[in-house]
């Protein structure tokens, strides 16, 4: 005699009724549809329990099918047990152990956003685009972006192997990373040329006041332009791409809107004063490693025609993620709406067009780290810049100069 299936099949019930009389907008003839599918979800969990050769608890199936639900959405909606939720919360806190890079996923494989400046996955050599194939050895086809970061992480001073498939390369790479703990520290910035110079790595808490004390620092300085470097900066809180922004734009200027599926849609305006004066030019340099708040940024100064846009077309990551924790301890993180500029453009998938495109080709790349490596002439903040081995650096600070006319008239 066959068991029953207790809890799934109440949990499937449960879910059916939901979302059908939550599905008031639908016709009779597309709730029977949708029931039809609910009862094979509920046939396959009562078969699996019945037949498969080893026990498996309700537990594992119900969160290997949320699992699957939210895989099927996009690459950033993902389904957290407790502990990975867990270990989510602590990533979020800003320091955390690892190799110091941001993925994303592309079909159905973990691919770099960017690596993380200063971390080991920065120091050797990984790049922005570079699929992750293997994690020790195993295959990461079959895996979430949970599973891979599980994986990747672990006690600082231990090894961690990546086999990475990279654009022009004729096999795989296996690169052997130390881990350390990642402590994120998001902005630096200097001056060079009399110029004011800020990176950006990170969008975490509070970078927003730390590029404020840059633009006061510059002020007094007096500098002639100003460059915001977002190269392989992979984002980070809306709230701070917001914040940046702002220190930018004069009040009331829209820095970014987002629309849901049903059209929903909210906007996001600059509410102060700029804390540097719209006389003093600003270039900012993105790359294929900007993504996310980066393009928030990007978007937002360059239709505001506050900004020129120099370096290559960035990522094209601009999805809402919502997370919404369950009573169990897990949590669902979900795509809610989509990011766009102040004259309309949708970053997804379609990222930030520089004005001026200046690519930095891999040989050019690899000589800038290099000559980094090698030099550890640091200014404030701990900025190391080189010009000359970094051709859309070069190229801003011409294009500040040239812009500011005023300084360059003078003669001073």
């Amino acid at each position: 005699m066959m068991r029953k299936l207790k809890l799934p099949a109440l949990f499937v019930v449960v879910f059916i009724i939901g979302f059908i009389l939550g599905s008031s907008n639908t016709s009779h003839a597309q709730r029977e549809d949708e029931f039809r599918y609910f009862r094979l979800l509920s046939d396959v969990l009562r078969l699996v329990k019945e037949n498969y050769v080893e026990n498996v608890s309700n537990k594992e199936l119900i969160y290997g099918a949320l699992n699957g639900v939210m895989k099927s959405l996009d690459p950033f909606s993902s389904f957290f047990t407790p502990e990975q939720y867990n270990e989510f919360r602590q990533e979020t806190a800003g320091e955390f152990g690892g190799v110091g890079i941001e993925l994303g996923m592309e079909k159905s494989r973990p691919v770099v956003i960017s690596p993380i400046e200063g971390t080991p996955a920065f120091k050797a050599g990984v790049r922005s685009g570079d699929v992750i194939l293997e994690v020790d050895g195993e295959d990461t086809s079959n895996m979430t972006i949970s599973d891979v970061v599980k994986r990747i992480r672990g006690k600082p001073g231990t090894k961690v192997t990546l086999t990475i498939l990279r654009k022009g390369s004729d096999r795989p790479i296996k690169l052997t990373l130390e881990r350390a703990i990642i402590k994120i520290e998001s902005a630096k910035w200097t001056t060079i040329d009399n110029f004011g110079y800020i990176k950006l790595s990170q969008f975490t808490e509070g970078v927003s006041r730390d590029v404020e004390r840059a633009l006061r620092d510059f002020n007094s300085r007096g500098v002639r332009g100003v460059i915001l470097d977002l190269r392989n900066d992979p984002g980070g809180l809306l709230t701070e791409a917001i914040a940046v922004s702002d220190l930018f734009l004069q009040t009331g200027k829209l820095i970014v809107y987002t629309k849901t599926r049903k059209g929903e849609i909210t906007r996001y305006s600059s509410t102060r004063r700029p804390v540097i004066s719209e006389e003093i030019p600003v270039v900012v340099l993105i790359n294929k490693g900007s993504a996310s708040a980066s393009e928030i940024v990007a978007g937002a100064l360059q239709d505001n025609k506050r900004a020129t846009i120099i370096g290559e077309k960035s990522f094209g990551k601009a999805s809402v993620q919502n997370i919404i924790p369950l009573e169990d301890g897990s949590a669902i993180k979900i795509t809610v709406a989509y990011y766009y500029t102040p004259s309309g453009r949708l970053i997804q998938k379609r990222g930030i067009e520089p004005d001026l495109n200046i690519p930095m080709d891999p040989s050019q790349d690899e000589k800038l780290h290099e000559m980094i490596r090698q030099r550890r002439l640091e200014g404030q903040g701990g900025v190391i810049l080189i010009p000359d081995a970094d051709p859309q650096l070069k190229r801003a600070l011409e294009v500040l100069k040239s812009q500011n006319k005023r300084y360059a008239n003078t003669g001073s």
